[in-house]
């Protein structure tokens, strides 16, 4: 080998990238580890095959072996051994030849080896530090590859377990609902005897509604697409909003729950409805980890560096180190606790750092370990002067009157007929279609003053359906509620863009509806 040039390179301390090398002879070893290093690449030199077959077993980014190497049967074995790596994994084998013609154990290692330069002695310095430095770029991307089939198959199987949590989860409210049903199909009732299956059955719809919004929620805050109604806002009535949205949870497993408000003064600039949106999902979360009896404790506190922090202190089961660091990932949820948990798909703690980083805010959380509780603390910039708080109700005031002849279309035959009985109960007159041109039709005849469209329907959907509406001569004021299970903002635009007045989410809620009756009602008396 002759030297004619040297590299200068930050030395590398990656066992992973290594060179394994057997020079023929203990000269040539000597002078290729002295080159190596000079040029940065990290390498050990092996006495035999043996020991570069144990040594592969550690890691490695090349090898470099003689030819000498591979006489007898060791082409063979090393062959062997190099295939036995996993799938991602295709090592480059670099072989020093001797002069000549192509010996029988280079043949035996280019047919067993896919990845194979062979270097013929005596060879250039730079040739064999750029033959090694491309086999080890090649290298990094292989274990790039490998890092990225992991979190592949990480995320799928976080995935599955998910599909099968939400199977669950959806099962869990279906099965006292049907119960119910059958209850009331097969057992004539008085109405005071009914009313408890009928609260039954809302509870039970309220906490599917619950689960689907919430991933509705975490799609379009992972995606950017979430807009913060921002206004000063009291931290302590927050936190006070949010203990009672939990009380349920809390008076279910018979905690106690302690407040400690160092001042009730601190203030900071958010969304309200989103900030005690991420206080409740804490405290659900250590109303379901903690067992019975347990104790959760919250605090309000100025750090003394301009930031509130509100802790949330759980006697529960705790979290393992291990998990720290991944629990606020999609779908995450601490093994073997599921079942303690009492329901959820992994997304309330992905909701909440979301929510707190949008503010501007942090959150973390330790445990000391299992049945050790834990801790979870989130930290808000505050405002500089005390919250100016509205004292404005947010909630509708819909008085259960509406004076509409309303055009209700939608292809679910059951989704329609029982909206008509609610409509018919709220005092406005009704027909019903189940399809786009059966719904013009109907509407030459009956002239309504109002349509609530749902917009998925096969052939022609809602938003076509809403602009031949708009396009009618005589309809074209008519006001249009679309009422479909489609939230995305994409959605809303392409919904926006149709004509429609206004855009309710399935189920519907029936302060919304009726509140947006009367909108469009107010609108057409004006």
């Amino acid at each position: 080998m002759t030297e004619s040039l040297t590299i200068q390179l930050p030395q590398l301390r990656d066992p992973q990238l290594r060179v394994l090398m057997r020079p023929a002879t203990a000269k040539d070893a000597a002078m290729t580890a002295v080159v190596l290093e000079r040029a940065g690449i990290e390498a050990r030199t092996c006495a035999d095959l043996p020991e570069v077959l144990r040594e592969m077993a550690e890691g490695a980014g090349a090898l470099l072996v003689s030819e000498e190497l591979l006489s007898g049967s060791g082409a063979a074995e090393l062959a062997a051994a190099v295939a036995a790596q996993p799938p991602w994994s295709d090592l480059p084998v670099l072989i020093l030849a001797r002069q000549g013609a192509d010996s029988r154990a280079i043949s035996t290692a280019m047919e067993g080896m896919a990845n194979v330069t062979v270097l013929e002695r005596p060879l250039r310095v730079a040739s064999l530090v750029s033959a090694l430095r491309s086999a080890l770029r090649a290298r990094r991307r292989q274990y790039e590859l490998r890092r990225m089939l992991d979190e592949l198959n990480e995320a799928d199987r976080r995935k599955t377990e998910f599909l099968a949590t939400l199977a669950h989860e959806l099962r869990n409210p279906m099965a006292p609902l049907s119960t119910a049903l059958a209850i009331l199909k097969r057992k004539p009732l008085t109405s005071e005897a009914a009313l408890p299956y009928y609260e039954l059955m809302g509870r039970q719809l309220d906490h599917m509604v619950r689960l689907v919004n919430d991933l509705m929620e975490v799609s379009r805050i992972t995606r950017g697409k979430i807009e913060l109604q921002l206004d000063e806002l009291a931290l302590e009535k927050v936190i006070r909003g949010a203990v009672e949205l939990s009380r349920p949870l809390m008076d279910a497993g018979r905690h106690t729950l302690g407040l400690h408000i160092a001042d009730a003064s601190l203030a900071v600039k958010g969304d309200g409805v989103r900030l005690t949106q991420v206080f409740s999902n804490l405290l659900n979360n250590a109303a379901k980890y903690t067992p019975e009896g347990g104790r959760i404790d919250v605090f309000l506190e100025h750090d003394g560096h301009g930031h509130a922090v509100v802790r949330v202190k759980d006697s529960g089961t705790g979290i393992p180190a291990a998990m720290l660091d991944a629990i606020f990932d999609m779908f995450v949820q601490v093994s073997g606790t599921a079942r303690a948990a009492q329901g959820g798909l992994g997304i309330g703690l992905t909701l909440v750092k979301s929510i707190v980083e949008l503010h501007g805010g942090t959150v973390s959380a330790r445990s000391e370990g299992a049945d050790r509780g834990s801790e979870f603390t989130v930290s808000l910039p505050l405002l500089g002067h005390g919250a100016r708080t509205s004292t404005e109700s947010t909630t509708p005031e819909a008085t259960m009157a509406v004076n509409h002849r309303i055009l209700v279309v939608d292809d679910n035959r059951d989704a329609a007929e029982s909206l008509e009985t609610l409509l018919g109960l709220l005092g406005a007159k009704v027909a019903v279609a189940f399809n786009g041109p059966d719904a013009l039709a109907k509407a030459e005849l009956f002239d309504p003053s109002l349509a609530i469209l749902d917009i998925g329907m096969p052939g022609m959907d809602g938003c076509e359906l809403a602009r031949r509406l708009r396009a009618h001569p005589r309809l074209h004021g008519i006001g249009l509620i679309a009422l479909t299970g489609w939230g995305q903002p994409d959605d809303r635009l392409r919904i926006a863009q149709a004509g429609f007045d206004h855009h309710l989410l399935k189920p519907v809620d029936v302060d919304e509806l009726t509140l947006a009756l009367q909108k469009l009602e107010r609108r057409a008396a004006g």
